[in-house]
């Protein structure tokens, strides 16, 4: 239970104690402090209960100024509460958080909460308490509160707010209060079960019964009655009687009198039955002032009993007097000389008493006996005709049924009271539907009051059964017509049927919730009975606008109605929900370091999602579309706030990348509860009312100049890398080199960036990115082979061709066509060339080797975080299996070729530019037996091991092969243009074929490198060459002869002519063959130059 409720419920109880201990005579004598006149001049919240009850045991005179100084010297002191073994003593604490007992003192607690559980202490005190009571002391209990009414009322439960729900009656001019009416409606009820069962009179009690405040009889009337029920399945008459008197707070003494009346009024009353009588009227005469302990007490009663009857047959009469009749005049003046009555002399004021009261009854009776309200009896009495005061009086009747100790619950007997009440129905004019109406208004006014489920259970039952049967009586419908009222309002008069009157008041208080019910229910389950109660009520005041005589609306006017019911709490429930949403969101963008609309869209989707889940399947009960509806409305209260966003959006930033990702990712949440509701695809709901982000157009176009961009800063990164690349390798285990981490870096960053933007991505825009990533290591690829120039550099021209010879012919000659060709660009590259080592070409390889693997690995993760946004994506198009995913078939092609480039360039260098001087310019030089090929193939076995060392294993025979073939083009240049320095004779061609085998041999490794059948082809034209070199020189001539193009004697190298009727091969074979027979061919037939192989040529 709430503090602060409990709180008030004891401050409340403590008023009512320290009322009734003051004012009822338990105190010997109360000493008024100066200045006070009365009880209204004391502030009772500044009394100490304590020292009253002390005074009203001890019976000695109470001092008000000692009781307030008590007061205050008390609230520096625990809470104490005396005991047959000690004092207990209450502290502000939690006990079962506090842990052990402690040695210091309690703690103090505030005065407020001081006064309270003093005033709770008091009362168990005064439960327990022995006190002789006089038959006098009795009578005064009479005298009641009366300003009961002014002070409020507190529930057990956490109140609901009551403010408007007041029924739409026209008010009561007099003045009667709920005391009032509370007192008259027992009155009724007394006279409706006398005049049918008979009225009983109330048990007399001893003179030393315990007198007990009406508090406290609450709590044991309530206990005794309980335990009384239990033990008896159904209470009589008494036992009833006395709980209503209980629940509706009458006390006993004016019950007992009350009875006593009633009861002289059915002797005097000439065989009448007392409930066809003027209740109030009869009480007045038959009641005086000796009745009541003093003149005050009577004068409010008498009071009380004028103006209920003034207020029945004159205020609001449902027959209107003419104008001519002069009875309303002459009741007001006689009114009012009865209410001044007592205002006069004694013997004066009791002569004029009755004179009114004669006059009084003869006109009361002709209004009275008025035939209305379709009366089917001879024997009538309308005390009131304008209903509202009857529907008034039996709500205060209807209010017995609930616990006066817990006031959402209602009492055990409640059946038998309500057959009890129904003898009050011929009376006030009450029938079965108007019953069920007035007591849905009680069940809904106390659930409000007391936030009780049951209650409002109960309200709902009887508004539907009300509704049910409304229509079946012809008679029940004709009389339900002519209870209407006028009330005065802000827009002037209008005129209420009683379903209006009744229903409207609920409806408005329903509809406050339900125009808000993200907020005004944190349970779901909640707001199902409350929503029905405002469907039903919303179809009764439809049928009240509809009908037409007695026709109720047609069964699809009313589902509409309810539809549109239904819509209006939606709207409304959504617009407040969102504009609460932009207020915390504001306040949470000071603080975030995230755009406004991004945050919004988050906070609208978590609450569409609470909205449609929690509240969805309770709407959609009412309303089959009541989600979709919900999805449009927040889609078009979020398209307000982000249209003037995207109006002005030009460039890909992260603050419009958040928004456009958060404004995509509502829409399709949106979109999706919008097609919830339909059993076919693809139908939207309320397609009209949406207009869509086009978040998808804005963010292609967005995104096209973002992967322009990325794709710029790849390649710059990529010219920045291979600016600072050494070529070394990255560890012993990573042999590539460091550009290539770098790249790779930055296209995963760009990559991880585009997918993470959650935006429509669009298949073409997404190849765009992966054409240009391709784009850019093509680049590199490209420009690691070019760095390393052309391999025609490498290759020095072949020198001139000469012939055998004995002795030198033409020196001259000789000297400047037998020197080596030097070519001039070597002096300027040989710096460069010679930074291109083994292992720096190697590292190159392996590095394009890596690329090729981050290739693989590239495209797994764009088509992994292509088809993850897939679901996402269903509406952007499709795309064929030959276009996804974006293959980087160009870029891998380009680096395979790189990687033969580079091979074919490393064994190139390594043959004709670092062993250029051992192998080209010197092998055979002067003769095979001056220049063996061992030292060659040394040093060839070091640079293999070299390479590896260096090179990944997949690249190894490639580049291998490389080198092989450079060996072969490397021996197959010093054997067919070695140049005036090499002859060979027939028996030399021996040594060249063993010298071939060790070559072999050297790349076969034992079976550890590379394939007999790769060596052998490689090596094939060197060993057709050798083989020439075995034939006779006539031989050669002949094969020569043979051939065609006999002229082509400069042309360069044909390598790919390889048979041996090559003209190119036959004519150099027989300008290096050591035979006179060849010199002199070559010089007849070619006039090429003699040479003598013994001679060594200066330079």
């Amino acid at each position: 239970m709430p503090e602060l409720v409990l709180l008030q419920q004891l401050q409340q109880d403590r008023y009512k104690l320290l009322r009734f201990l003051l004012s009822n005579g338990v105190l010997k004598k109360v000493v008024m402090p100066s200045g006070a006149k009365t009880l209204e001049d004391i502030n009772l919240d500044e009394v100490s209960v304590d020292y009253v009850l002390e005074c009203a045991e001890k019976e000695t005179v109470l001092e008000i100024s000692e009781a307030v100084k008590r007061y205050y010297n008390d609230l520096d002191l625990p809470l104490m509460m005396g005991s047959a073994f000690s004092q207990t003593v209450y502290v502000a604490s939690n006990v079962d958080s506090s842990g052990p007992a402690s040695s210091c003192l309690p703690n103090l607690v505030l005065a407020e909460t001081a006064s309270v559980e003093a005033s709770h202490n008091s009362f168990s005190m005064v439960s327990t308490a022995s006190q002789q009571v006089s038959v006098n002391e009795l009578i005064n209990d009479i005298e009641d509160d009366d300003d009961r009414e002014s002070r409020p009322k507190i529930a057990l439960y956490q109140p609901n707010d009551t403010n408007g729900l007041i029924l739409e009656l026209p008010p009561l001019k007099t003045g009667l209060t709920g005391d009032d009416l509370r007192k008259t409606a027992y009155e009724i009820l007394l006279a409706s079960i006398g005049g049918v069962r008979g009225l009983p009179l109330p048990a007399v009690k001893e003179k030393n019964q315990v007198k007990k405040s009406k508090f406290v009889r609450k709590f044991t009337g309530h206990i005794s009655h309980k335990h009384k029920h239990q033990s008896s399945q159904k209470p009589d008459l008494g036992d009833l009687l006395e709980n209503i008197r209980t629940q509706m707070e009458i006390p006993e003494a004016m019950d007992w009198l009350t009875r006593h009346s009633l009861l002289n009024v059915s002797v005097g009353s000439g065989g009448k039955r007392i409930d066809t009588l003027l209740i109030p009227l009869e009480l007045l005469c038959t009641v005086s002032h000796v009745d009541f302990p003093d003149q005050k007490a009577y004068t409010r009663w008498k009071k009380r009993q004028v103006n209920v009857l003034e207020e029945g047959l004159l205020n609001h009469p449902s027959i209107p007097m003419e104008e001519s009749d002069h009875r309303e005049s002459e009741l007001r003046t006689l009114f009012k000389e009865l209410r001044e009555a007592e205002g006069l002399p004694s013997a004066l004021g009791s002569a004029q008493r009755s004179e009114s009261l004669m006059a009084v009854r003869n006109i009361v009776l002709s209004l009275a006996k008025r035939v209305s309200r379709e009366d089917q009896i001879e024997e009538v009495c309308h005390w009131a005709d304008g209903y509202h005061l009857n529907i008034l009086l039996y709500g205060k009747l209807l209010c017995a049924v609930f616990d006066i100790l817990d006031e959402g619950k209602l009492v055990k007997d409640t059946d038998e009271i309500m057959e009890l009440l129904k003898f009050s129905w011929k009376i006030l004019g009450i029938t079965q539907n108007v019953h069920d109406l007035c007591y849905t208004w009680v069940l809904f006014h106390q659930f409000v009051l007391t936030g009780e489920e049951d209650l409002l259970r109960h309200a709902l039952f009887h508004i539907k059964r009300f509704s049910a049967n409304s229509q079946q009586s012809p008679q029940e419908r004709s009389y339900m017509k002519t209870l209407r009222s006028c009330k005065e309002g802000a827009d002037g008069s209008r005129e209420l049927t009683f379903v209006e009157s009744v229903v409207l008041p609920i409806k408005q208080w329903v509809d406050k919730r339900m125009e808000d019910y993200t907020t005004s229910f944190t349970n779901a389950s909640k707001m199902d009975p409350l929503l029905t109660l405002a469907v039903v009520s919303g179809t009764l005041l439809g049928d009240e606008k509809a009908q037409s005589g007695i026709t109720r609306m047609e069964s699809a006017a009313e589902t509409d109605a309810v539809a549109k019911q239904l819509e209006n709490y939606i709207t409304s429930s959504a617009k407040a929900a969102f504009n609460k949403a932009l207020q915390e969101v504001h306040i949470k963008c000071e603080k975030a370091n995230e755009h406004f609309l991004a945050l919004l869209a988050v906070a609208i989707q978590t609450l569409v999602k609470k909205d449609t889940e929690e509240f969805g399947p309770i709407l959609s009960r009412w309303h089959p579309h009541a989600v979709p509806l919900c999805a449009t409305l927040y889609h078009n209260f979020y398209h307000q706030q982000l249209k003037p966003f995207l109006d002005g959006v030009s460039i890909l930033t992260d603050d419009v990348a958040s928004v456009l990702s958060g404004a995509y990712s509502l829409e399709q949440y949106l979109m999706g509860l919008n097609m919830s509701g339909s059993t076919e695809r693809d139908t939207f709901f309320y397609k009209d009312e949406i207009e869509p982000f086009k978040v998808e157009e804005i963010s292609t176009t967005l995104m096209m100049h973002w992967v322009s961009m990325q794709v710029t800063r790849v390649s710059e990164w990529v010219d920045r890398t291979l600016q600072q690349e050494k070529w070394e390798p990255l560890s012993n285990q990573q042999q590539h080199g460091v550009s290539i981490i770098e790249v790779f870096r930055i296209i995963e960053e760009a990559t991880e960036q585009f997918f993470s933007l959650k935006l429509p991505i669009h298949f073409p825009v997404m190849k765009s990115l992966a054409t240009g990533l391709g784009n850019a290591l093509q680049i590199y690829s490209s420009r690691v082979v070019n760095q390393l120039g052309v391999k025609e550099v490498l290759i020095p021209p072949p020198p001139g061709l000469t012939r055998y010879g004995k002795e030198v012919f033409n020196i001259k000659k000789f000297t400047k066509k037998g020197i080596s060709y030097i070519n001039p660009s070597d002096t300027r590259n040989s710096g460069q060339l010679n930074l291109l080592s083994v292992s720096k070409l190697c590292v190159r390889l392996n590095t394009l080797y890596f690329m090729l693997n981050q290739l693989k690995i590239l495209e797994g993760n764009i088509k992994d975080l292509w088809l993850k946004i897939q679901p996402h994506n269903n509406n952007l198009g499709d795309t064929s299996d030959t276009e996804f995913p974006p293959n980087f078939d160009l870029t891998r092609k380009l680096a395979n070729d790189s990687i033969e480039r580079i091979s074919e360039f490393l064994g190139i260098k390594v043959v004709f530019w670092d062993l250029r001087d051992l192998f080209i310019d010197g092998l055979y030089k002067g003769g095979v037996s001056e220049s063996e090929i061992s030292n060659v193939i040394t040093s060839l076995d070091s640079v293999l091991g070299q390479i590896c060392e260096t090179i990944v294993e997949p690249l190894r025979n490639q580049v291998v092969l490389g080198l092989l073939r450079a060996s072969s083009d490397g021996m197959a240049r010093v054997l067919l243009d070695g140049g005036p320095t090499r002859f060979f004779s027939q028996e030399d061609a021996l040594v060249l074929e063993e010298d071939l085998g060790a070559l072999k041999e050297l790349f076969e490794a034992d079976g550890e490198g590379l394939q007999r059948e790769v060596v052998d082809n490689l090596s094939s034209r060197v060993k057709k060459i050798v083989e020439l070199y075995k034939m006779d020189a006539r031989l050669i001539i002949e094969r020569l002869r043979g051939t065609s193009n006999l002229h082509m004697i400069e042309m360069g190298p044909r390598k790919d002519l390889a048979t041996e009727n090559d003209e190119y091969t036959l004519l150099r074979v027989l300008c290096h063959k050591m035979d006179s027979e060849a010199s002199a061919f070559l010089k007849k037939q070619y006039k090429i130059p003699k040479s003598h192989h013994k001679r060594k040529v200066e330079t």
